[in-house]
């Protein structure tokens, strides 16, 4: 054992100096020098049963801190993780891939043989850094101690720096074992993207005021950015009177719902996406997910229609449609600068016009989505819509951790959602939201005054990881867990007829139904909640009441039909 500072303790005090307060992780072998470390400093360990739960409890984390880190600076928004080599970080590849689509800010971390010892290929060995690669900002591994100061301060860099992301970092146990003299160094501040090039946002703004029927898609880039961002997103939609949708597949609250210019959240149904995107002028703010979830046959965009960019990531800026105007900076301070310009270039009278064609076309859509969740009114379960409905009566203010998949657009339609209200699952691959939900649970308990924390979770995403609700129980944390439970993956079939055609009754659906169905709540309690399954539409509101009234964990079985 060794007697002096060693790069574990480095690795412990750089968290510390860098305003971590917790670790997630599930621990082996190559990782004891670390959790020795842990145990000796004031990191707390959060233990994931599963790799990939750890993963996604600090994705989780890490998404609910940014919104804190927003009102105080002095709070540091990432979320750390440490896996147990290769197939530990194989493991946690899956919601690796979530916290990047997501954009969450996580450092992540996973032990190593000892650099001498690798060419006799010992258990659990494998290319960790090609692994999370392709999921992350940077992945590299630390092969000397006298370089662990600066890549630890370089990964918090870059997982912080916009866009926001996670990174990797390889720590071997001879290097964490090894003896220093070495101090972490200073983080210092991180930059926002900037204003943006002034001549883009002149020429924006002139795109914007020569429009004849402005639409504003805002993407979750903006959300990520701030209350600000969302704030400046509503000044420009109000200054050019632009249509307000929310890209393809938005997990964030980019726009207030609730707002007289917001009309919808854009859907994957290709012919429908394509018609609310139908005009002469896009402006594209902070998207990057705005396309259909299997190949459209036709361009969800005319050739013709002017398109205007602007995002934090580059990448994102003329992606999938050309740019008539493109702007790289903060989505907020962006959308700031060209409200400045246009409101010099639009009458009010302009506005006015615009503001009746938005109404229009909102009430046109509002008709078209009313029924959405409700299903057949025959089945004596709830429906998907009745069950939102009675989660917002009862916890409209709570903060919601989504991945219900089939039920998300009940959610979506239904719910007047706030900024800073919701997260969803932007990756697709089911396993995120249950951990992701524990994650956030643990940010809100920081807070002097923490908000209830709801997980909207359908049954088949609950059953990846349902031994996320141990860590819950262990550290007791406060969380309800509401679980929309139609016992089938309802996702595939509705694919499945998208796909293929035809009608229900044609196919076998393989491989599709929970059948003998699963006892959820049995299975809860196992791990330590309260459990109870809600088998009618009234006994929801009181059921959720009781359990967030409650301290601790507690999951909702509701049984719902499609």
């Amino acid at each position: 054992m060794p007697d002096g500072y060693t790069g574990a303790d480095l690795f412990t005090d750089a968290l510390e100096s860098y305003g971590v307060d917790y670790v997630f992780g599930n621990p082996g072998t190559t990782e004891l020098p670390i959790m020795d470390a842990i145990g000796e400093s004031e990191l707390e360990y959060r233990l994931g049963l599963h790799e990939d739960i750890a993963v996604g409890m600090a994705g989780g984390y890490a998404q609910r801190r940014r919104y804190h880190a927003h009102h105080d600076d002095s709070i540091t928004p990432v979320g750390v993780a440490n896996l147990h080599i290769a197939p530990g970080l194989a493991h946690g590849l899956g919601n690796l891939y979530a916290a990047k689509i997501a954009g969450a800010p996580l450092v992540v971390t996973a032990g190593n043989h000892s650099t001498d010892f690798r060419h006799e290929e010992p258990i659990l060995s494998g290319d960790l850094v090609d692994m999370a690669e392709q999921f992350c900002k940077w992945s590299d591994e630390v092969l000397d101690v006298a370089a662990l100061p600066t890549m630890l301060r370089r990964a918090f860099r870059v997982a912080m720096t916009p866009p926001t992301g996670p990174v990797f970092l390889g720590l071997p146990l001879d290097v964490m074992m090894s003896e220093t003299d070495a101090e972490p160094e200073r983080l210092g501040p991180i930059p926002n993207a900037g204003s943006g090039d002034p001549a883009q946002l002149e020429r924006a703004a002139d795109l914007l005021a020569e429009a004849d029927d402005p639409v504003l898609v805002v993407g979750d880039h903006v959300a990520r950015s701030g209350a600000d961002a969302v704030a400046a997103a509503v000044e420009l939609a109000e200054a050019t009177g632009a249509r307000v949708h929310g890209e393809i597949l938005s997990c964030e609250v980019d726009f207030p719902t609730d707002h007289e210019q917001w009309v919808s959240y854009l859907p994957t149904n290709e012919d429908l996406a394509a018609m609310l995107m139908d005009t002469d002028t896009i402006c594209f703010a902070g998207v990057s997910t705005n396309t259909t979830l299997t190949r459209h046959e036709e361009a969800l965009v005319d050739d013709d229609t002017t398109c205007i960019h602007l995002s934090d990531d580059s990448w994102q800026v003329g992606k999938n449609q050309p740019a008539d105007a493109a702007v790289i900076g903060d989505p907020g301070l962006v959308m700031q600068g060209i409200t400045e310009r246009v409101q010099r270039k639009l009458s009010d009278e302009v506005v006015a016009d615009r503001l009746e064609e938005v109404a229009d076309v909102k009430e046109m859509v509002e008709a078209k989505m009313a029924g959405y969740g409700e299903g057949d009114g025959d089945d004596p379960r709830s429906s998907k819509a009745e069950l939102v409905d009675a989660m917002e009566r009862v916890a409209g203010d709570a903060a919601i951790v989504d991945e219900g998949v089939t039920s998300k657009y009940a959610m979506l339609t239904r719910w007047d959602l706030a900024p800073e209200q919701y997260i969803s699952n932007k990756g697709g691959g089911l396993g995120y939201g249950l951990p992701a939900a524990v994650g956030a649970a643990v940010a809100e308990e920081q807070r002097d005054d923490p908000r209830d924390v709801v997980g909207f979770i359908g049954d088949g995403s609950y059953q990846y990881y349902p031994h996320s609700i141990y860590s819950a129980a262990r550290y007791d944390l406060d969380l309800t867990v509401v679980i929309s439970d139609n016992r089938n993956y309802r996702i595939l079939k509705d694919n499945t007829l998208a796909i293929m055609g035809g009608d229900e009754d044609d196919y076998e659906f393989v491989g599709m139904d929970f059948d003998p169905a699963v006892d959820l709540v049995k299975n809860a309690e196992s791990h330590g909640a309260r459990a109870e399954r809600v088998e009618t539409p009234d006994e929801i509101e009181g059921t959720l009441e009781d359990a967030l009234a409650r301290e601790g964990p507690d999951v909702l079985d509701v049984l719902v039909h499609d």
